[in-house]
């Protein structure tokens, strides 16, 4: 019999494509769909691990469809994903509101888990980490004219920092051709924006014979329907000069790189197990700044890493401010479990906080520069739609990934619709947004 079941994806946006998937196994059974957990047989909640603060967001929302099922709204709960990976059998006896549990190894498995929940049995997937990545359809929940195209699973950086591998498993490319046919199958859905992630997708292709093979597919993605291709998680020591080029000079590829950096002191990045150093991450920084006009970069930061002392922490601070790097995640450095850095010296939580604290500061002021630097200035705008809080259009430009970025809030006549290219005139900023006013399409202006 079909069962209703609600998913819940936290995290990433590789989770984000692990629960569609999930999801189009569950629809591919018969099983139906819904967007509430009232009233559903099965909710799913697919988790984040990477850190403390996510397994405990991921905790709010179980225990929030608990008393959703104790109050008779909801029979079952399911939970899978990195947390449940990292915590294993921890997971049902420390939250009894579980029914089930499926590691990051076993999304796979998703529809003989629903259906034994159904029949009271508790079931308990923990499949291989390190086995090829799965190869099935997706439902997507992204609006229609952006999605994610995950071409890589796994990570084989061991950053001292970060327990992703233990979770995800070895590296591990899809074959281009199961790519590109899926990405054949966003563009014919119309989608128009294609974010191409991985937990690192410089490696793409290096299992398979040392060499780097991201470039190969970037040139292959060129020639398919998307006006817009954006790239998530480029990890500086992998980028060489043929990949730099490709960006370079496929207009399609968005002059937006995420290029997480963690740290710019020499000492702190060996500690942290990064490889390269201070002077090979400026110069990387000033060869893609020459070879890409008006590229925008994104970075994440830690602080109060063990031996982050003040003069480590200035040095940081000073690179982003004459690095002048327009995006930043700034996070505390938490001591995770099972991670080499969590056996360093003893850290000071609250200072870690407040220094990061002090990081967002510098990068607010950099994003004023920039947001005053953009008044008057027309940009090409992909409109996510009509924003009913501001009462104004939202969108985005290439500097403005989804979710992660702000937005552009810009008035027209009336309602654009989402999935629609406008340009739009730079007219001021509001919370550290920029606003501004449809240019009609006669109006002539330089792009």
């Amino acid at each position: 019999m079909p069962y209703k079941i609600h998913f819940v994806s936290l995290g990433c946006a590789k989770n984000v494509v692990n629960c569609e998937q999930m999801m189009a196994r569950c629809q591919a059974a018969g099983h139906i769909l819904q967007d509430a957990p009232e009233g559903a047989d099965v909710a799913v909640v697919n988790t984040c691990g990477f850190l403390e603060s996510a397994s405990e967001e991921a905790i709010e929302h179980i225990l929030r469809l608990g008393k959703l099922k104790e109050a008779g709204e909801l029979r079952k709960i399911l939970v899978s994903g990195c947390m449940t990976e990292r915590y294993g059998e921890d997971v049902p006896t420390e939250l009894p509101e579980v029914d089930g549990i499926l590691g990051t190894g076993s999304f796979q498995d998703i529809v003989p888990a629903v259906e034994a929940v159904m029949e009271g049995i508790h079931p308990r997937y923990f499949g291989d980490i390190n086995a090829p990545v799965d190869e099935f359809g997706r439902v997507l929940t992204t609006p229609d004219h952006y999605a994610y195209l995950r071409i890589a699973e796994g990570c084989d950086n061991w950053c001292a920092f970060c327990i992703i591998p233990k979770l995800r498993g070895k590296y591990r490319s899809r074959p281009m051709e199961s790519v590109l046919a899926e990405a054949r199958a966003l563009a014919a859905r119309g989608v128009k924006e294609l974010i191409v992630v991985a937990q690192d997708i410089t490696r793409y292709g290096t299992d398979w014979d040392g060499r780097r093979h991201l470039a190969d597919l970037l040139e292959e993605l060129c020639k398919l329907d998307f006006p817009w291709i954006r790239l998530h998680y480029l990890y500086p020591e992998q980028m060489d000069d043929r990949l730099i080029g490709v960006i370079a000079r496929e207009p399609k590829i968005l002059k937006y790189l995420d290029i997480p950096l963690q740290h710019c002191n020499d000492a702190i990045l060996r500690r942290m197990n990064r490889r390269g150093d201070k002077a090979y991450i400026e110069d990387l920084l000033e060869k893609l700044r020459e070879r890409i006009p008006g590229l925008v970069l994104r970075t994440s930061l830690i602080t109060g890493l063990p031996g982050e002392g003040e003069a480590e922490f200035e040095e940081l601070c000073q690179f982003l401010w004459d690095q002048r790097m327009l995006r930043a995640g700034v996070f505390p450095y938490s001591p995770e479990e099972g991670t080499p850095a969590a056996k360093m010296d003893r850290v000071d939580t609250e200072e870690a906080q407040r220094r990061a604290e002090l990081v967002v500061d510098i990068q607010s002021r950099i994003m004023d520069e920039w947001n005053e630097a953009m008044q008057g200035e027309t940009v090409e705008v992909l409109c996510d739609g009509f924003d009913g809080q501001s009462m104004m259009n939202a969108g985005r430009s290439y500097a403005e990934s989804p979710d992660i970025d702000g937005r552009i809030y810009f008035t027209a006549d009336g309602p654009v619709e989402a999935g629609t290219f406008v340009r739009v005139r730079i007219t001021g900023a509001m919370d550290g947004e920029l606003t501004g006013e449809l240019v009609p399409d006669f109006e002539e202006v330089s792009l």
